[in-house]
């Protein structure tokens, strides 16, 4: 059996469509697994052991110079690629109009199926009109989690149940030695605090509480950022926390393996908070302006989740959470 999986992006999209992976290799061992994803996550794909061969998608780099022709020859060069296999089902979990078209072109087998979402859940991109590529559409309630939403559409096509937490399947980065300088050898926590959306923000004195409470168990913080702000806001952390020091630059990479090897994990809802969740790093997301039945952790005890959409976690419960963390993990 051949299995396409179409889920381009973002970041936490990506992130939580993995579990299907494990679910398709246990109801079908011997399938091989392809995945189209954009560009900028195909190495995060590639930590899946389960997934054979990936389509990088770069709608994104491509959208910035459709008038060359080096990048009509590329947009033609991935299709050209993408239809030279057959699939017995190919699964859309994104359930836009991109990744439709994408369905639409793969080809499928004689017996094969194109499955996809037939509606969205509160709040997503959903975009209808993605069911004209489907043979089959797959109805949701409007708060089905991220995660069990794509698993939903591949259980409906492989003709099985959704029975068990969620399984991401990750491997830890292989990164050398010389690259990762920056991760200490002893245990850490690690403080996810970056974010688009200033909302979603934790206020710094916040942080400052909670890193003053990390000094009784010894763990230095590791301040990450994605952008030259969230430097700054690093920085300006790092400044009032004796126990913080800010990270070099990371590639995608090496922020996972941040995420993956941290002693204790904390974050607002982003991308890397979802990664630590995912490998089941000790793990406390914060909520503060996102609906937390999207995207909670909730498929592991070493993952605890707090606040909601207008109501901020506060100090007392990430202290709380934190030592809850501590001691069922040794600390």
């Amino acid at each position: 059996m051949k299995i396409l999986l179409v889920r381009v992006s973002s970041l936490g999209d990506v992130l939580h469509n993995m579990p299907i992976v494990d679910d398709l290799r246990r109801h079908f061992p011997d399938a091989r697994i392809d995945w189209v994803v954009e560009e900028a996550y195909v190495q995060l794909v590639r930590l899946n052991p389960g997934v054979s061969n990936i389509y990088p998608f770069a709608l994104r780099r491509w959208r910035k110079s459709l008038g060359q022709a080096s990048t009509r020859q590329e947009i033609k060069n991935f299709f050209r690629q993408l239809r030279q296999e057959q699939y017995d089902l190919i699964l859309d979990t994104q359930g836009l109009l991109k990744t439709g078209i994408i369905m639409g072109l793969a080809h499928k087998t004689r017996s094969g199926k194109k499955v996809g979402l037939a509606n969205g859940t509160e709040g997503s991109g959903y975009e209808g009109i993605s069911r004209i590529f489907h043979d089959t559409s797959v109805p949701v309630d409007k708060r089905t989690h991220a995660v069990l939403r794509g698993r939903l559409v591949a259980a409906v096509a492989g003709g099985y149940t959704v029975d068990s937490p969620a399984s991401f399947g990750l491997q830890a980065p292989d990164i050398p030695a010389e690259q990762r300088t920056w991760l200490p050898a002893t245990p850490y926590a690690v403080f996810f605090h970056g974010t688009a959306g200033a909302a979603k923000k934790w206020p710094r004195e916040h942080w400052q509480a909670i890193a003053a409470e990390l000094k009784n168990y010894g763990l230095p913080i590791l301040l990450p950022w994605g952008s030259s702000a969230e430097k700054a806001e690093a920085e300006a952390m790092a400044a009032v926390m004796p126990n913080a020091s800010v990270l070099p630059a990371l590639s995608m990479q090496a922020a996972t393996l941040l995420a993956q090897k941290a002693r204790l994990a904390i974050g607002v809802d982003t991308g890397l908070t979802h990664i630590a969740a995912a490998y089941e790093t000790p793990t406390i997301e914060i909520y503060c302006a996102s609906p937390r039945w999207k995207t909670e952790g909730n498929w592991s005890d070493r993952i605890i989740n707090l606040g909601d959409s207008g109501v901020p976690a506060t100090v007392d419960e990430v202290r709380g959470a934190m030592r809850t963390l501590m001691r069922a993990t040794g600390a």
